[in-house]
């Protein structure tokens, strides 16, 4: 029996390169997606085959799939680079949410792939006050406030909802905390614009490093089980000021009242100010064997990004 195929949407972002990496580096053949021969050339680097195709362009991406095969197709695809200053219902991430992830589930059945793994997060559980206690996939996910967030969890349940209504695969959701390290929003490298964060510190979020975030999809890609959601967070929840902190190396980033946060950027103040959300990682270490190497912030940020390593050999 040969190497198992993968299709990555989403090969070249933050969490897309460096899984394309680790992919190829775990023995996967790997059909990555790409919308321009930049991106092309970048997936080829990281020792994958692009598939010239647009994950929104259904009758393009259909056509470059037929005739491959693919084991499985992970959905990694997101436009987050920057915070929106208004955030809608058809933002480009929710389009690749609902839209990119029904044309991807049906390239899959041209695949032939029986497995699909879609990126989630754990803002869907809702951006609120949720105190104490630790968040488990069994808690409720597609809660409402009535604010501008709702746009962001409407998309997180309608990707999960397309996925487990799926017959044709066996679908698993990695509710992936706020990602930290290199391209993300809290990315430690020299350099890079320090995102703003409330005065205050802001609430209690959980986290995950890249690398770890990585670890996570490898294991549930062997592990995860069919109709199944698993948090992909680290161990210690932290507030923003905190991360934001770590990332700059102690030094004090961008710090902004909390009225003025959310008049630059509305969402920015559901997310950094009304949200206290810590969660539970139990589930996926029990399923799918899986721990956070970085246990919090204070280590993932001070350690090499393996992200940004060359692979062995």
């Amino acid at each position: 029996m040969g190497p198992m195929t993968v299709l990555l949407a989403g090969a070249t972002g933050a969490v897309g390169g460096p899984l394309t990496r680790a992919l190829v580096g775990a023995g996967y053949e790997v059909l990555a997606l790409a919308r321009s021969e930049e991106s092309a050339a970048a997936v080829r680097a990281f020792g994958a085959e692009p598939v010239r195709a647009d994950a929104l362009d259904r009758d393009r991406l259909l056509k470059a799939v037929d005739g491959l095969a693919a084991d499985a197709v992970i959905h990694q695809l997101t436009a987050m680079k920057a915070p929106s200053r208004k955030l809608t219902a058809d933002n480009p991430t929710n389009v690749l949410r609902s839209r990119g992830s029904a044309n991807l589930l049906e390239a899959a059945g041209v695949l032939g792939a029986r497995r699909f793994l879609t990126q989630s997060l754990v803002l869907g559980y809702g951006y609120r006050d949720h105190g104490e206690r630790f968040i488990t996939e069994e808690d409720p996910f597609g809660v409402y406030r009535g604010t501008v967030s709702d746009h962001v969890v409407t998309g997180l349940v309608e990707a999960e909802e397309r996925l487990f209504a799926a017959d044709h695969v066996a679908g698993t959701a990695l509710r992936y905390g706020l990602f930290y390290g290199p391209g993300t929003w809290f990315d430690p490298t020299p350099g890079s614009r320090p995102m703003p964060v409330p005065l205050s510190g802001g609430g209690v979020m959980s986290w995950i490093h890249i690398d770890d975030a990585v670890a996570g999809t490898l294991a549930a890609l062997k592990d995860g089980r069919s109709g199944q959601a698993y948090n992909i967070v680290d161990d210690r929840p932290a507030r923003f000021g905190e991360v934001a902190a770590a990332a700059r190396r102690g030094r004090p980033g961008l710090r902004l009242p909390g009225w003025a946060l959310r008049a630059a950027v509305p969402y920015l103040g559901d997310l950094m100010l009304e949200t206290t959300l810590r969660v539970s990682n139990k589930k996926a270490a029990r399923d799918l064997a899986w721990t956070p190497r970085h246990r919090d912030h204070r280590t993932g940020m001070a350690a090499p990004a393996r992200s940004k390593l060359p692979l062995a050999g």
